[in-house]
């Protein structure tokens, strides 16, 4: 087992990879920007350094200032969190060289998995199904109006080096297609670096399902169920939950044994996620893959009684996974909130600054992940979201039940938040009765398809 591990992240999943490493009796070293001189992360680990100022540019990005401070603190490994690097696959092989051990997969699966257009490919070969699209780069609109006549609208228009909805664009006629065309190019330009697009067939009212994976360093690999991720805005996830109500014990089956198919593909060690475009007749199509730890990771630890953070540690240092596929039987139901300083009545405009009150409920069954206390202030510079509520319980209507009353017990005052949204989700009768698709969020907030997927 490692002695010190660095932190190259902030937030709550810093204070949550904390956690599992006292758990496991590994020191910490938190890295952290100076706006984030008193966030929870840098309180509680081991120790601190900062690495540069409130821009992420300049710090949690500055690959050089992270492996200096690695070198300083005389870490042994490294763990990116999600976010900033955890998908960099440059960033992986500089620990690789330097004897850091990177927590999370080889370079090597990184850049395979990283860039969209290779991942679909290595997803054909291993005979998962893809979504109609493209052969390769669509390179400018011409090519992009072939494409999209070849296939037929609607079509999606995503970026190779895309994550978080950015560079995607749905296009339902020609002249929406040429305005994304470019739209997305600008978009990936200014997000990746990389403007590089390809095109696919737009499944319509599908359902977003994602597979968690183990591997180890031995090459064994198992699934660890999927999650319900269909309540999205603009492809940011709103709840999640897990087991998901849609799918059926014979078609997580073969999920299930497709997402392991294309992990071997890769040779995959350590945690990542598959994800899946699942139509209304249970037809699934392969959507892209993460490798990191997912923000959604708590509802599969509920529902599977594990700790993937410390698994992930664990990988890492050399161990063998704990159990096998047999093992692995989903029990209970978990659904998680996110939680982000938001304002949902004024077009979701961001609320950072001074939190003056900040209350999360507890009882039997619910679990808080957040870095925010009273006191504290939110910064401009960030991700927007400041926590994540799970409940569980023995089935999926209890789930519900805490977390509606979970909700009514969270108290934030001094900005605003999208626990109102919550609470409208979790009221609804579709949504309480398991029927929805990525298509409910637009429809409860009284939203066209197009404007939703703008």
């Amino acid at each position: 087992m490692f002695d010190k591990i660095l932190i190259a992240n902030r937030g709550e999943i810093a204070l949550r990879i904390i956690r599992a490493c006292k758990e496991l009796g590994v020191r910490t070293l938190a890295v952290y920007s100076e706006v984030d001189v008193d966030s929870l992360h840098v309180q509680l680990a081991d120790e601190a350094i900062c690495i540069g100022s409130a821009a992420s540019t300049e710090s949690y990005l500055k690959i050089d200032r992270i492996i200096s401070a690695a070198e300083v603190g005389d870490v042994d490994a490294i763990h990116p969190g999600y976010g900033f690097l955890a998908e960099n696959a440059h960033f992986a092989e500089i620990c690789e060289n330097c004897n850091i051990k990177f927590i999370g997969p080889s370079s090597t699966a990184i850049r395979s998995m990283g860039d969209k257009a290779k991942a679909r490919e290595a997803a054909r070969k291993a005979g998962v199904p893809i979504v109609p699209g493209s052969e390769g780069l669509v390179d400018n609109e011409q090519e992009a109006l072939r494409v999209a006549k070849k296939l037929g609208y609607p079509v999606m228009i995503k970026a190779v080096a895309g994550g978080g909805g950015r560079g995607m664009r749905a296009a339902h006629n020609d002249v929406s297609l040429v305005k994304g065309f470019y739209t997305a190019k600008t978009e990936a330009e200014r997000a990746f670096n990389n403007p590089a697009i390809y095109m696919e067939k737009l499944i319509e009212d599908p359902h977003h399902i994602e597979f968690q994976i183990l591997g180890d360093q031995h090459g064994n690999i198992v699934h660890l169920g999927e999650r319900e991720c269909s309540v999205q805005r603009r492809h940011q996830k709103i709840t999640e939950e897990c087991p998901s109500p849609f799918i059926t014990p014979s078609l997580r089956k073969q999920m299930g044994k497709a997402a392991i198919r294309l992990a071997s593909a890769v040779k995959y060690s350590n945690a990542g996620t598959i994800e899946f475009l699942v139509d209304g007749k249970g037809a699934f199509y392969f959507l892209e893959m993460n490798t990191r730890i997912q923000v959604e990771h708590p509802v599969t630890e509920e529902v599977y009684n594990v700790d993937l953070v410390k698994l992930q540690i664990q990988i890492a240092s050399g161990s063998k996974l704990p159990f096998s596929q047999g093992d692995l039987v989903p029990k209970g139901a978990a659904i998680e909130c996110r939680i982000n300083a938001e304002d949902p009545a004024a077009n979701f405009m961001p609320s950072p600054g001074r939190v003056d009150l900040f209350y999360m409920p507890g009882g039997r069954g619910v679990r808080v992940d957040s870095h925010v206390y009273s006191g504290y202030t939110i910064p401009p510079t960030y991700d927007s979201m400041i926590g994540k509520l799970i409940t569980f319980g023995h089935d999926r209507r209890e789930a519900l039940d805490r977390m509606a009353r979970a909700l009514d017990e969270c108290v934030v005052k001094g900005i605003k938040t999208t626990i109102p949204l919550l609470k409208a989700v979790l009221r609804d009768p579709d949504f309480r009765r398991g029927q929805y698709n990525l298509d409910f969020l637009g429809r409860l907030l009284g939203i066209k398809k197009e404007q939703a997927e703008e």
